[in-house]
């Protein structure tokens, strides 16, 4: 396991700033009182929001009821239902993921990414492991195991998986902090996150060996998947095998609202996700799909457009807002970490998950850390675009993305 040091509060190693405005300012008052605005014109879609309602009703001091509904109370009894022990895993979940946002907001975490500049230098793998991956992991590992509901957690960062609690109903995959490459340049980032029951009947084998199998579950197997992406909000995206949901943190609560129910992947977009500049190393389908769809020569009469934020989660997010496809068709993604979960969330939303083949869930693990292409999105851009055959492209080690 790799640890880092980080500096628990920074700020208080700053001067103390001396008071620059005039006494009068600290008693200005607004000229318009804007909490006391309708909170229906700022609402997201999908929120249950009384048409009277105000901020005051919001926030529960107007003793209004403005319908929002946090994450623990959509999967309570009210909602879900998924029992009492995965909404504790949920909530621990909750809490590292709220660390983590604030985390890679902060203005010193460029400094944790330079620590590791020198190390990393000459390395062939761009991908190799960062500090913030490692503190997100460690966050994440820390908080699992208080929760005492998860047996083991396997990581991408770790090269096994590690056994938390023998008595543990849960198995939790994930990437702790996809994209994390990008984050000097304020591109957004994200975990990513699979849910399984415990094997019971693995209880009797030696702990390596159980953990091992435990986390190499099929994706059919999933019980809940997830991400959260961290960007100009954070946003938790989830499924519990009855319709894929997001919400947004409420900062000033530190409660996850829901924002977006059910969503529900558009059947076909009019957008392709994936690195152009690879289009020469790509098969013959693969360039011919996509020379067909941007040309508005395929099944969809509209011609697509690239959009392409080399962050897994981001990119991902809006395909499943807007439909179409997001995709990186060479051995680079992570089945157990990062194709499961997703795929089982793209299903849950009526699109499809496929490594240009076969659909992703079928596929039986054999390997922690096996690597496949992936391509995710809209149900009939996913089909069409298997239709051309040879999409898979070949693996070039002087390549990355």
């Amino acid at each position: 396991m790799y640890s880092a040091t980080v500096i628990s509060n920074p700020i208080s190693n700053y001067p103390i700033k001396p008071n620059i405005f005039p006494p009068n300012l600290h008693n200005f008052q607004p000229r318009f009182n804007f909490c006391a605005l309708p909170i229906e014109r700022m609402a997201f879609p999908g929120l249950k929001i009384s048409a009277g309602a105000t901020a005051a009703d919001a926030d529960g001091s107007g003793g209004g009821d403005a319908g929002f509904q946090t994450l623990t109370e959509y999967m309570g009894k009210g909602g879900e239902n998924v029992g009492d022990e995965l909404v504790v895993l949920y909530s621990h979940l909750e809490y590292a993921c709220r660390k983590i946002a604030a985390l890679v907001a902060s203005p010193f975490n460029s400094a944790l990414a330079k620590t590791s500049s020198s190390a990393a230098a000459g390395s062939a793998e761009r991908d190799k492991p960062k500090p913030l991956d490692i503190v997100a992991n460690d966050i994440i590992l820390s908080s699992l195991k208080n929760s005492g509901k998860v047996c083991v957690m396997a990581s991408e960062e770790d090269d096994a998986p590690v056994w938390l609690a023998d008595d543990g109903p849960f198995v939790v995959v994930l990437d702790p902090l996809d994209g994390s490459r990008n984050i000097d340049a304020s591109i957004p980032t994200g975990t990513i996150f699979g849910i399984y029951k415990r094997l019971v009947e693995l209880d009797h084998l030696p702990l390596e060996e159980k953990a091992t199998l435990n986390s190499l579950q099929s994706g059919t197997k999933l019980i809940a998947s997830g991400y959260v992406l961290y960007s100009s909000a954070t946003i938790m995206c989830t499924s519990f095998g009855s319709g894929a949901h997001a919400f947004t943190l409420d900062r000033s609560t530190g409660d996850f609202i829901l924002t977006h129910p059910n969503i529900k992947i558009p059947p076909r977009g009019q957008i392709y996700s994936v690195n152009d500049a690879r289009y020469f190393d790509w098969p013959e389908g693969l360039r011919k799909y996509i020379d067909t769809v941007r040309q508005g020569r395929g099944e969809n009469p509209k011609k697509y457009s690239a959009r392409y934020i080399c962050s897994l989660v981001a990119d991902f997010h809006r395909t499943l807002l807007y439909g179409g496809t997001a995709m990186n068709p060479r051995d680079h993604l992570r089945l157990v970490y990062e194709a499961n979960p997703l795929s089982f969330l793209a299903e849950q939303a009526g699109g499809k998950g496929s490594d240009g083949k076969v659909r992703i869930l079928s596929l039986q693990p054999v390997k922690l850390h096996q690597r496949l292409p992936l391509f995710l999105g809209s149900s009939k851009d996913i089909e069409e675009l298997e239709s051309y055959g040879d999409v898979q492209q070949k693996v070039n080690p002087g390549y990355d993305v």
